[in-house]
């Protein structure tokens, strides 16, 4: 059975001492658990304090929001993927639906970014989903795959197994609306069909995510969900004690 796992992702909230007081909140209220996960991805800027402030939990992961596909170069405000490995971070989202939908990034580029992760020794978590428009239009499915094949477009089955998925319907995120559990049990089911049959028997161990409005009320209810393994979750991961209530899920 796949332990699940639980993502925070911050966005652009909280400085650096801000995080740091945080996580100390956050560890009264969350002792080690052996039998799940816990990743938090915070800001660029506050990276280091959160790895600080970390360093005795080993058990609790970090993460960036966001890479640029070189490794270096004369790209002004980007990070890279080798400066985030460098700087603590082991994983990586790729392709949130802010990225795509705010800032315009394409499917091809969710491909180089989890592609520059992967070479740096970063975990991809690739995020996936579809906007209301195109979930009204019975286009769930096909928006999805297409998404997940253009991520993982130049890594090979073993680099795919070995990543994470994170389905997050943009018309739930940050609008109070939730997927239900048999909503994402559905997209899931198709998401891993397709992990199959990337992959192959691999494809069953990868861990599909839930994100979208995620908080301490519906948090058992979507992780009792067929084929869900965990949450990505926003602004609920900015409460300490609501947090720690949904890794404790």
């Amino acid at each position: 059975m796949r332990h699940p796992i639980f993502a925070a992702n911050w966005k652009m909230n909280q400085a650096p001492a801000d995080a740091s007081a945080f996580i100390r909140q956050f560890l009264a209220y969350f002792p080690r658990q052996q039998d799940r996960t816990v990743l938090i991805f915070p800001s660029a800027l506050a990276l280091h304090a959160v790895a600080e402030a970390l360093k005795d939990r080993p058990d609790i992961q970090l993460g960036v929001q966001n890479i640029h596909w070189e490794d270096k170069g004369a790209f002004t405000g980007e990070n890279s993927a080798p400066i985030a490995r460098a700087a603590g971070a082991k994983f990586v989202l790729v392709g949130h639906s802010e990225r795509r939908h705010v800032f315009g990034e394409t499917d091809e580029e969710t491909g180089k970014k989890a592609a520059a992760a992967i070479r740096a020794g970063l975990t991809p978590l690739v995020c996936v989903g579809e906007t209301l428009a195109q979930r009204e239009a019975g286009e769930t499915g096909a928006v999805v795959i297409r998404q997940l094949r253009a991520a993982v477009a130049t890594i090979d089955a073993q680099h795919i197994a070995s990543s994470l998925v994170a389905y997050e319907p943009v018309w739930a995120i940050g609008t109070g609306k939730t997927a239900s559990p048999s909503d994402a049990s559905a997209v899931h089911a198709m998401i891993r069909a397709e992990l199959r049959t990337l992959t192959g028997e691999r494809g069953e161990a990868v861990p599909i995510l839930y994100g979208g409005s995620v908080n301490r009320g519906n948090a058992t209810a979507l992780l009792a969900a067929a084929e869900v393994d965990g949450l990505l979750v926003g602004g609920a991961s900015l409460d300490a004690e609501g947090w720690a209530a949904i890794v404790r899920a």
